[in-house]
């Protein structure tokens, strides 16, 4: 296969080096922005997109772990220079990272991935959970005309409206709400615990957006599986439009290791494996065959309930 071949997401179009922090900060508990310059990968990135990060000089831990894109920062002429990622602390490495200070290095890679497709949509509805929020400010900005994403740039129809449903454990892990908020997004909360917003599932909250809704939603999503399977559902019932970003576990981000393979349906209601870093993340929620369905099954296995 030639370079000329390649999908533009792949790897080979990617920028690999090491960064400098220029700031960590706290959005909300065990939550952080960091920023890093890099000209280079910021003016390629488009929502949707992620990079890989690897601490500098260590081998503890070895391998590096995906971050989604949450915007990028632009300098006085209007270029991209930086790079927003936000991220929860779940173990070694965020752990880590969460103690670097402005002027420590880290490795990159990036941007990875297919990222949100450009389509003309009128009401854009992006359902997340957890950590989930992190790909959608980028994608909000970019449909609401605000920032231009990816070299060359994208063109993408504004949307006439844009709502955020947004769940999370409690109110202390809700990050980023202001930032969504001053873009001129309609913002909807739940929490488990009901320390804010709706005292509940964040499919509660979407079902009310989409009861509510004068035409017909596209939905985008990104969060733990079994939300990610619920959404598909509800769109699916509906007969609307839905985009399911995977937040699979990676080690290479490259499409090498084979460690992130999920199971994506044809046309023809068959399955087979595919990479979530160079097939996806993003992938059609119709595709996705989650796993209620036992492993066991072969490529012949009937399509899922949902």
């Amino acid at each position: 296969m030639t370079h000329g071949s390649l999908k533009p997401h792949f790897a080979d179009h990617g920028w690999y080096g090491r960064v400098t922090i220029e700031e960590i900060v706290p959005l909300a508990r065990d939550t952080f922005r960091l920023r890093f310059a890099c000209p280079e990968m910021a003016r390629r990135f488009v929502p949707g997109q992620f990079l890989m990060i690897r601490l500098s000089g260590s081998t503890d831990p070895l391998l590096g772990r995906p971050m989604a894109l949450y915007d990028t920062v632009f300098d006085a002429h209007g270029a991209p220079r930086a790079i927003d990622v936000v991220f929860l602390v779940v173990g070694k490495l965020t752990g880590k990272l969460a103690e670097m200070q402005a002027g420590d290095p880290l490795e990159v890679w990036g941007p990875l991935g297919n990222g949100f497709p450009a389509k003309r949509v009128d009401h854009l509805v992006m359902v997340a959970g957890g950590i989930g929020q992190t790909p959608f400010l980028a994608l909000a900005q970019e449909y609401l005309g605000l920032r231009p994403y990816g070299a060359p740039r994208r063109r993408v129809s504004p949307a006439k409206r844009i709502t955020l449903c947004y769940g999370a454990r409690s109110a202390d892990y809700l990050a980023g709400v202001e930032d969504f908020r001053q873009t001129g997004i309609d913002v909807e909360i739940s929490t488990d615990d009901g320390t804010a917003g709706h005292h509940g599932l964040v499919t509660d909250v979407l079902r009310r957006v989409l009861d509510r809704c004068q035409q017909p939603p596209h939905i985008v999503c990104c969060g733990p599986e079994p939300m990610l399977r619920a959404v598909a559902g509800i769109s699916a019932k509906r007969r609307l439009p839905c985009q399911v970003s995977l937040e699979t576990p990676m080690a290479c981000g490259l499409g090498i290791c084979f460690s992130c393979v999920t199971r994506v349906r044809d046309d023809a209601g068959h399955w087979d494996y595919r990479r979530t870093c160079i097939d996806g993340p993003v992938f059609d929620a119709r595709q996705i065959v989650f796993d209620d369905m036992p492993r066991s099954a072969g490529p012949e296995a009937p399509p899922s309930s949902d």
